[in-house]
């Protein structure tokens, strides 16, 4: 794959607790530049984000991150406001203690929610891969598709871990051809990035590659 083509595939991240408007203004900026499928954004930009992008790339933002432990009516009514204020794609964090006490039926609820609330915008499911077994991944992969939600995530990039071959392997394997796969946290080259992409991911989660090209472009005075 090309580069060009690897990032349209990619949601160029900027989640920061120290993010100001300054630096989401260069994301988008960024984004729209290289092309990128998403700019992937804190919740209280997205109104001014998708003001200033005026249609030119994607605006996605988070809900109920990073841990995942807020209520199901926190969650679809922060979905709602980011809809409102002009988002088109949602990451939610589901509530992993709910996995490991096997409450599987209040997952599948909470995220049949927020797709609601979406109010048909994309709606990507954050599961936390570093914190599961391969069977609570395997079964969360039936979950998020039986709940309708268009994606299934590996992560926040906020735990321990981000994605690994391994878990983006085992989700293709176990979710049906509906439910896309999308990988975050520590993807930190084209190789990596496209080795995701061969093993089923549709979309990357990551501020990496497009900063690889800047820098080559600084250093050849572009």
């Amino acid at each position: 794959m090309t580069q060009k083509e690897i990032l349209s595939h990619v949601d160029h991240t900027l989640l920061g607790v120290a993010a100001m408007w300054v630096d989401i203004q260069g994301i988008i900026d960024d984004g729209i530049r290289f092309e990128t499928a998403s700019v992937c954004i804190p919740p209280r930009f997205v109104k001014q984000a998708a003001e200033y992008a005026a249609g030119r790339v994607k605006i996605c933002t988070v809900i109920g991150f990073p841990n995942g432990y807020h209520t199901t009516a926190a969650k679809v009514f922060e979905t709602r406001d980011a809809v409102e204020n002009g988002a088109d794609e949602i990451d939610m964090v589901i509530p992993v203690g709910a996995v490991k006490s096997g409450e599987y039926d209040l997952v599948e609820n909470e995220i049949r929610a927020v797709k609601d609330a979406c109010a048909g915008k994309i709606l990507k499911v954050i599961i936390e891969t570093c914190l599961l077994t391969d069977d609570e991944k395997r079964h969360l992969c039936g979950v998020v598709a039986a709940a309708g939600a268009d994606y299934i995530k590996t992560s926040t990039g906020f735990q321990a871990g981000g994605a690994t071959f391994e878990d983006v392997k085992l989700m293709r394997e176990a979710s049906p051809e509906t439910l896309k796969i999308k990988a975050a946290g520590g993807i930190v080259s084209f190789e990596d990035a496209e080795r995701f992409l061969a093993l089923g991911a549709d979309r990357l989660g990551t501020s990496r590659l497009v900063k690889i090209l800047k820098s080559e472009a600084h250093d050849h005075g572009y």
